[in-house]
């Protein structure tokens, strides 16, 4: 198939992908949000029916008081979550808040808080990407045990990884850039976006790499060469590969235009990460068993 017979441009586009995500990274830095940095904290009840999220965003963006993260709480009140205000400050978002709504409005809370992602929190997080990633490799090199040649069973696991490093590094550096052009900011739905996106990317990928178990394991034309087994598994997959993830970009486009504000992010951060995952699974995953496969020949002679 024509992704192990062009492998190397697939694997120069991603390299190119991910020093730009690198580089993106470490030249602007990422533009955390209030859920990373803390700020004040705004909690409102109303006596009747709340006005809506879109007004509230709507009146507070007309305040030069930054990005600021609104969630509704309860049946009648919103919690508003904002850089560090002075007093004056304060007083504008609370007008603001009692003018969206004819109904009357109490202050439930008002305090300035700390980040949602503590120190520990984010420290615990990454303790259990790695542990989660070394389960990963024990469980495919476990499934995969009895495909040992001729790529040890192992090496699956590790390409696996490959991919997931790529699914990760990708999204974060796009945006680190959207960050410093854009405005764009990581709240903690970022956070469980890229959750999301390790266990799509995860699944994508194993299930090419089951196909090519299977065809290892039921030969019935004599020895083929590995790299027509992994062409040949990749060709099986790739048409509900591609089905899967564009009727899940469909749905994220969808709530990307017209969901809630809240959401915006989120759904931009899933689109992104399950493009690159799915083009990660394909054209990455597969081709890297071929490469694999082909330095451990070299080594052998």
């Amino acid at each position: 198939m024509f992704v192990i017979k062009y492998r190397k441009i697939f694997y120069i586009f991603s390299v190119l992908l991910v020093g730009f995500s690198i580089f993106a990274v470490a030249r602007w830095g990422l533009n955390f949000g209030i859920d990373f940095k803390g700020g004040s904290m705004i909690e409102v009840a109303y006596t009747s029916a709340r006005p809506s999220l879109t007004d509230i965003n709507a009146n507070l963006a007309s305040l030069n008081i930054g990005n600021a993260v609104v969630r509704p709480v309860g049946d009648d009140g919103y919690i508003v979550r904002t850089k560090d205000l002075t007093e004056p400050e304060r007083l504008q978002v609370l007008d603001v808040m009692s003018a969206s709504s004819t109904a009357q409005m109490q202050v439930k809370q008002s305090d300035t808080v700390g980040p949602v992602l503590g120190q520990e929190l984010q420290s615990k997080a990454v303790t259990s990407v790695v542990l989660v990633i070394l389960a990963i490799v024990l469980f495919i090199t476990f499934a995969f045990r009895q495909v040992s040649k001729p790529v040890s069973s192992w090496k699956y696991g590790l390409v696996a990884i490959a991919a997931l490093v790529h699914d990760v590094v990708v999204p974060t550096g796009i945006f680190a850039f959207l960050g410093r052009n854009g405005g764009y900011e990581l709240d903690a739905l970022f956070v469980t976006a890229i959750l999301v996106i390790l266990g799509f990317s995860v699944h994508d990928t194993i299930v090419v790499f089951d196909r090519t178990r299977e065809n290892l394991k039921h030969q019935t034309s004599g020895k083929k060469p590995f790299s027509d087994i992994v062409g040949e598994s990749v060709s099986q997959t790739f048409t509900r590969s591609i089905n899967t993830s564009l009727v899940v970009i469909v749905a994220l486009l969808a709530l990307f235009f017209f969901g809630p504000e809240s959401t915006h992010n989120f759904s931009l951060t899933l689109m992104i990460g399950i493009a690159a995952g799915t083009y990660s699974s394909i054209f990455i995953g597969s081709p890297l068993l071929v490469t694999l496969e082909k330095l451990q020949n070299r080594k052998n002679k």
